[in-house]
């Protein structure tokens, strides 16, 4: 049995990544807030409510690793 090497991790283009996940989200959360306007149903309102506030926590995440990866980047280690 042969073992198979891991690729080497490859970091030059995550903040360009993590960037596009962050416009993703954005976009995401404004489709929510239209449909929670639009909508009488308030089950659905409070479950796009509810998933638009995890969005914001993972927007937060993400918006610092990004920080991250631009200094890393920045200081040459991707």
């Amino acid at each position: 049995m042969s073992k198979k090497k891991p690729k080497p991790d490859d970091r030059s283009d995550n903040v360009e990544k993590i960037q596009y996940n962050i416009n993703r989200t954005i976009q995401n959360m404004e489709l929510a807030d239209e449909l929670i306007a639009k909508s009488s149903d308030e089950n659905l309102k409070q479950a796009l409510i509810e998933k638009n506030e995890r969005r914001r926590h993972a927007l937060e995440g993400m918006r610092e690793e990004i920080r991250d990866e631009a200094l890393a980047r920045e200081r040459g280690e991707t």
